[in-house]
């Protein structure tokens, strides 16, 4: 039993992938800005562009998730998730004093200082779980980054429904359980996450089958949320209930690393070394860089890149400025569902909130698997799942702007789904292009976007144009009502996802060689995998 539950075992892997889904399930709260940026603005008493610009601040503090990447390479991953959990008890702390006045509401520029300490937090829970796992199950990169990303989105579905079951939605409380919630998971994660060595000579032929387990969970879980935010208003005891049965479902992942306990799994130490956090992603091309007497040649695609190196590709670029296209695009919508229901005259907006995070985990898990699976069947670039993302989010957006009955319920889930696939699938492209080595930096540089998007989307065209038009409607309030409010915002961010289609398409041609290397790399394995068994 003591070697069954060794750091190195399966087990201890696969409970550390538990504790990292758990924490991905509370680590959503910046996309819940939605759900109480109306008591900010009626207490603080803002115009639209000031309340825009406390949700740039809030995702300006992933800006500085450039710490957590570096603190990756040099801390263990319990202490990165101990300043996570620290950092956003105190930054969601201090905005529910305020909402909830007890105290005094705070001159702007603290509101953005919490605003932003709050939003960092989630750049080291992220940092520390994608990091880790994405080392743990290298050969499973797709699904890995499916599951945590689309548990990442379904956690402003959990924080809204949980909060309207449990609290009539109110906004005080919605911020007390995004302080203290998350605090608790990671602290208790922080026991048991940690890079695991794993044999490296043949994947592990339980892996997929634990994988479609938890995807299983997975979309259970969202069906689950979706179907009480359509079935309308509960009772008190139906939303009990709820709550409880959300919680059960999210314990059943539980039954993964019981099974390995239960099967006796070894310490998975049989007869190789462990992998290491700089093992290249493609084996064949680090010997040609050291093949030269031990010269550093510049590395290519595939081959581990520093930060300074890959800068300085033109792919790094191109991936950059696709994923601004997308994200951008994305948070500006997150960040204004509340007014851009209001605007179209909705009293009840977490409705839309909901959905976007609901949808947006199926983006996220359908695209993990799909494009995983496409790679080992067909070498299919991961980047042309981006690809058609930005076109359908375009057409959500085309949707928005025209106004009809529903416009925003199609809108929320066709932003959702993309949203979803942007951020699932950009994490392994990312690690195909300039490998695992420095990744935990490469992931958070690349995170740069969603302050940035956020700060030109949603600081800049949003909150400029809705003021705009609200200052030329009758009374010349800080409230505009009408489809004239966002449409000019819609149009312009349709354009820049065609933008950002035409980056993606570059970056999955220049990456067919890459895919085309995973595929046959994958193609060896099982046959070699098969012909072991056979032997057997």
């Amino acid at each position: 039993m003591c070697s069954v539950l060794s750091p190195t075992s399966p087990a201890a892997k696969w409970l550390g992938f538990v504790m990292a889904i758990w924490v991905q399930a509370i680590a959503g709260n910046n996309y819940t800005f939605s759900n109480y940026s109306d008591a900010l603005k009626s207490l603080m008493l803002l115009t639209q562009l000031q309340l825009n610009n406390l949700s740039v601040a809030k995702d300006v503090g992933k800006a500085f998730g450039i710490v957590s990447g570096l603190a990756s390479d040099h801390v263990p991953t319990s202490l990165i998730l101990i300043i996570g959990a620290v950092e956003g008890l105190v930054g969601y702390g201090a905005q529910w004093l305020v909402v909830s006045q007890r105290i005094r509401p705070l001159p702007y520029w603290q509101m953005c200082l919490f605003l932003c300490l709050g939003g960092n937090s989630t750049t080291w829970m992220n940092t520390a779980v994608l990091v880790t796992c994405m080392r743990n199950f290298k050969h499973n990169q797709g699904p890995v980054s499916g599951i945590l990303k689309g548990f990442l989105g379904l956690s402003t579905a959990i924080f809204t429904d949980l909060s309207a079951a449990l609290f009539s939605g109110s906004p005080s409380a919605f911020l007390l359980t995004l302080a203290l919630i998350p605090a608790v998971i990671c602290l208790a994660a922080a026991l048991f996450l940690r890079q695991t060595p794993l044999p490296t000579s043949n994947d592990d032929p339980t892996e997929p089958r634990a994988f479609h387990f938890l995807n299983a969970v997975a979309i259970s879980t969202a069906v689950y949320l979706l179907l009480f935010d359509l079935a309308g208003v509960h009772g008190r005891i139906i939303s009990v209930i709820f709550a409880v049965g959300l919680i059960f479902l999210l314990t059943i992942p539980l039954l993964v690393p019981l099974y390995y306990v239960l099967s006796g799994s070894g310490s998975g130490l049989d007869n190789e070394a462990g992998v290491s956090a700089s093992e290249p992603l493609l084996e064949e091309s680090v010997k040609e860089v050291t093949e030269d007497g031990g010269a550093r040649r510049r590395p290519v695609i595939g081959e581990d890149h520093t930060m300074v190196e890959a800068v300085r590709t033109v792919d790094f670029w191109v991936l950059f400025g696709s994923f601004l296209c997308g994200v951008g695009t994305g948070m500006c919508v997150l960040n204004n569902l509340g007014q851009m229901g209001r605007a179209l005259g909705y009293s009840e907006v977490s409705i839309f909130v909901s959905l976007t995070s609901i949808w947006g985990f199926f983006g996220r898990i359908v695209s993990g698997v799909a494009s995983e699976h496409y790679i080992r069947k067909s070498a299919m670039p991961r980047p042309l799942w981006n690809a058609v993302s930005q076109i359908l989010m375009a057409a959500g957006f085309l949707a928005m702007a025209v106004a009809f009955p529903g416009s925003l319920y199609v809108g929320s889930v066709v932003v959702g789904i993309c949203y979803g696939v942007r951020l699932a699938v950009t994490v392994p492209v990312a690690s195909e292009l300039f490998g695992l080595k420095y990744f935990g930096l490469m992931y958070n540089i690349l995170i740069l976007n969603l302050p940035l998007g956020s700060f030109l989307f949603s600081g800049l065209l949003a909150g400029y144009l809705y003021d705009a038009q609200a200052m030329g409607s009758a009374g010349g309030s800080n409230t505009c009502i009408g489809p004239h409010c966002y449409r000019l915002v819609y149009v312009i961010m349709a354009l820049a996802c065609m933008v950002g289609f035409g980056l993606d398409v570059v970056l999955a041609v220049r990456m067919r060689g890459v895919y085309l290397k995973i595929h046959m790399d994958k193609k060896y394995k099982n046959r070699a995998g098969g012909s072991n068994q056979i032997l057997k």
